[in-house]
């Protein structure tokens, strides 16, 4: 399954993987297996190995926030707490069923795989509607429209056609 974390003002696309009892994770390009064992009702402890380690380097605690939304949780990792929000891959800035407004603030359109831009369909300063395309990225040898989760203004564009993109990189934001 691939999903979209959110800790602080960065988005990273992550890519996760059962093998067996283990997960392999694929996250900005490296992969790491990890062992994730429930230590409470909504609280889980992680043992990361980088690829190509023998021995764990990390060990992370997760647990579901107190008071917020499904998706939202505080990830503790060496004495800090990062509250961090989880989505199915393409689910940040778009609005949840029933709502009925959608999200504020910038939307951030990040390449949800490593690719390479074959139409970026707007410029800097275009008005876009909520479902209109915004850039298509090739990707597995499969095309990706990303479009507009609502109405606004596009208002950066970071790529060029042709451009190679890593995974979640910046392709532009509508504000």
């Amino acid at each position: 399954m691939t999903f979209e974390i959110a800790a602080g003002n960065h988005v990273h696309t992550v890519t996760v993987v059962r093998k067996g009892t283990l997960l392999q994770v694929a996250v900005g390009g490296r992969t790491m297996v990890v062992d994730a064992r429930r230590v409470g009702d909504l609280a889980l402890s992680l043992l990361v190995v980088p690829d190509g380690a023998s021995e764990p380097v990390r060990s992370v605690d997760v647990a579901l926030a107190a008071q917020r939304t499904a998706g939202d949780f505080d990830v503790h990792l060496a004495g800090l707490t990062i509250p961090v929000q989880v989505r199915q891959a393409g689910g940040f800035g778009r609005p949840k069923k029933g709502s009925a407004a959608p999200g504020t603030g910038p939307q951030r359109i990040a390449a949800p795989m490593p690719g390479k831009i074959v139409r970026v369909l707007v410029s800097a300063g275009d008005e876009v509607k909520a479902r209109q395309g915004l850039v298509v990225v090739e990707a597995m040898k499969m095309e990706n429209e990303l479009r507009a989760a609502r109405d606004g203004r596009v208002r950066e564009v970071s790529v060029v056609e042709g451009q190679s993109v890593d995974a979640g990189a910046l392709l532009l934001v509508v504000e």
